[in-house]
């Protein structure tokens, strides 16, 4: 088996590389990336320490990845991943990556004749829906009422039958996009795809940001003794995601990579779930338990542009069809994430504290 990983070097796609040839030390794992997104060089000493091939390319030139090939699977997992990227002056490289990008990984499926695995987002659901979302309160969180009028959506969470209808982000809207031709080409040339719709994915090594890794981020933060705030929603720190382990979402990958036949064409939502769900309030919690750390937490009031309140994922049809479910808790999470800061301190200060 010969895999290619667009975005080998980012947080997903350097992990999914090094659990595939961990587990399967025959397979030939080729990582492609530009080397933008700053941490990406610590991430690439990992992947050449595993006997990962590298290939330094820009996803946004086709000929780039042209010589990565060919190959049996490709593992689309390239993107600028920030929810508020194109807010300013980089719209183009936006779009150009995320769905110029895509575009360019399905030609190569369709020449190679390769399996594509396609890492989407929940952000492809409008935000003018998620904003309805019916919601009660509790001290320390939000929770999704019982009674909701929208479809495919439950207390359990949003499903893949959430409407699609109005605007979510730019970002959301080039990964749809991209959702939309890999259909055409999985139906009009037999490329075998799936499409994963993956919540807030999350774990060591990953490089987090406010607009992006958030919950490496929190701990940060406190492992540092840094500053954060509560932003939106009364200023508490109530709003809701559910997280999930990069180590689960490789199990589902593994299975779908064996079983692509099998799946090819469908659509899943993948997260963490209700049993995996956690609010900022309850994140500073485990924080403070797990690294000794208080630190100062501000509180805004006013919601930020196009936030949302609460996003669970709703993981029934993606169960129901592989048996597959995350494994890995809050707690967890957030403890392997501490020991990876302790370990890596010293590289890791300049990029996360």
């Amino acid at each position: 088996m010969k895999i290619l990983i667009t975005g080998g070097c980012g947080f997903v796609g350097s992990n999914l590389a090094i659990l595939l040839k961990t587990q399967y030390p025959n397979y030939t794992i080729i990582c492609f990336d530009n080397l933008s997104r700053r941490g990406s060089e610590l991430n690439l000493k990992r992947l050449l320490a595993n006997d990962i091939k590298f290939v330094h390319g820009d996803i946004r030139h086709k000929a780039d990845l042209q010589k990565t090939g060919p190959v049996n699977l490709i593992i689309e997992a390239a993107a600028e991943p920030s929810v508020l990227a194109g807010a300013g002056s980089d719209i183009e490289y936006l779009i150009d990556t995320n769905l110029n990008g895509t575009i360019n990984a399905l030609y190569m499926a369709k020449e190679w004749n390769a399996g594509f695995i396609f890492l989407s987002t929940s952000r492809v659901y409008p935000i003018n829906h998620l904003e309805k979302i019916e919601y009660t309160q509790t001290d320390s969180r939000l929770i999704i009422a019982d009674n909701q009028t929208i479809n495919g959506l439950t207390n359990k969470g949003i499903s893949e039958n959430f409407p699609l209808d109005g605007v979510r982000s730019l970002y959301g809207a080039t990964k749809l996009s991209s959702e939309y031709l890999i259909q055409e080409f999985a139906y009009n040339f037999g490329v075998k795809a799936v499409i994963n719709r993956c919540g807030v994915l999350t774990g060591p090594y990953q490089m987090g940001k406010i607009d992006q890794g958030v919950v490496v981020l929190w701990m940060a933060k406190h492992f540092w003794k840094g500053n954060l705030d509560y932003i939106g929603f009364g200023g508490q720190g109530l709003q809701v995601r559910d997280i999930l382990h990069v180590n689960d979402l490789f199990t589902l990958v593994d299975y779908q990579i064996k079983n692509i036949h099998k799946y090819n064409g469908n659509i899943f939502n993948v997260g963490g779930g209700l049993q995996t769900s956690v609010s900022l309030n309850e994140l500073t919690q485990l924080c403070q338990n797990i690294s000794g750390n208080k630190i100062n937490i501000a509180s805004k009031a006013e919601n930020r542009h196009a936030d949302i309140p609460i996003y669970i994922t709703d993981n029934t049809k993606i169960t129901s069809q592989t048996s597959w479910q995350p494994k890995i808790g809050v707690e967890q999470i957030m403890t392997e994430i501490f020991d990876w800061l302790k370990k890596d301190e010293k590289d890791l200060k300049p990029i996360l504290s």
